[in-house]
């Protein structure tokens, strides 16, 4: 799949502030205005996770189940701490406890899962101010740190061609003025109290420039920035789920991985 054109979740301002929910979305007050956009195909471009925002890597993982999110804890969150060590240069990383499923409408897993539904509106996973507090809180005792940045590492885990691709918006295209503040809610299945923290939706700007990786596979993993201390660096990533008008409608659905860890570099 190259280039293609998709309809893209931007929303609008209102005037009332935006939220959503992890698992109950018909609470939602998000605010769609789709725009058709041209998405090219990333494969091959020299893209970057301090310019862009992004980049696609080759990576394995020794776990034959990566739907076992116990197993996942266990094995595979260390496998990505070591890869993005690997890959930004950093001194540590700091995984998030769990890692996340998610599942095209069409496989019928949704209600199963804590958070699984494709995000089908363009967000930033952190507002600016609360990721910072985040890296702060989860930053090695003792040492003094020089920087740090968050990243998600997405995979998936169903084979080619995806029915819902991830699209993500060039950080050097986006303007400060097209972020929507808004909150996102964490509401357990377990009935577990809710929890929440600000976040971006996004609105159109047509400077955009939309970008995806065809035919992913499980053994790579797209890569992209999620908060950044530095300045100077790509500072977020909006991204969010598109149908792939080329997908069969036999396409299997959509199965991926999500995986969070913040790095550290040491003054």
């Amino acid at each position: 799949m190259n280039g293609i054109r998709a309809r893209i979740g931007y929303c609008e301002r209102t005037g009332k502030r935006p939220y959503f929910y992890a698992n109950a979305h018909e609470k939602d007050f998000v605010p769609l205005a789709p725009v058709e956009v041209d998405i090219a195909d990333a494969r091959g471009r020299d893209c970057s996770l301090d310019v862009e925002g992004f980049t696609l890597v080759e990576h394995e993982t020794a776990l034959a189940d990566l739907t076992d999110l116990a197993e996942v804890k266990r094995v595979h969150s260390g496998e990505i701490a070591e890869m993005l060590t690997g890959l930004v240069g950093c001194d540590h990383v700091a995984m998030a406890p769990m890692g996340i499923l998610r599942f095209s409408e069409k496989a019928g897993a949704n209600a199963a899962h804590d958070n699984s539904h494709p995000a089908r509106f363009v967000h930033v996973d952190m507002a600016k101010e609360a990721a910072a507090k985040a890296r702060a809180q989860t930053a090695p005792v003792g040492r003094t740190i020089a920087r740090s940045a968050q990243y998600n590492v997405w995979r998936v885990l169903s084979p080619p061609p995806q029915d819902v691709p991830l699209g993500l918006c060039d950080y050097t295209s986006l303007e400060a003025a097209d972020l929507i503040d808004c909150d996102a809610i964490f509401d357990p299945l377990d009935g577990s109290p809710e929890w929440g923290f600000p976040n971006y939706l996004l609105a159109h700007n047509p400077a955009h420039r939309w970008f995806h990786y065809s035919n992913m596979h499980p053994g790579e993993a797209l890569v992209f920035k999620t908060s950044e201390s530095d300045p100077e660096r790509a500072q977020l990533m909006p991204h969010g789920a598109f149908d792939n008008p080329h997908a069969p409608a036999d396409a299997a659905p959509r199965i991926s991985l999500e995986m969070r860890g913040t790095a550290y570099w040491f003054g």
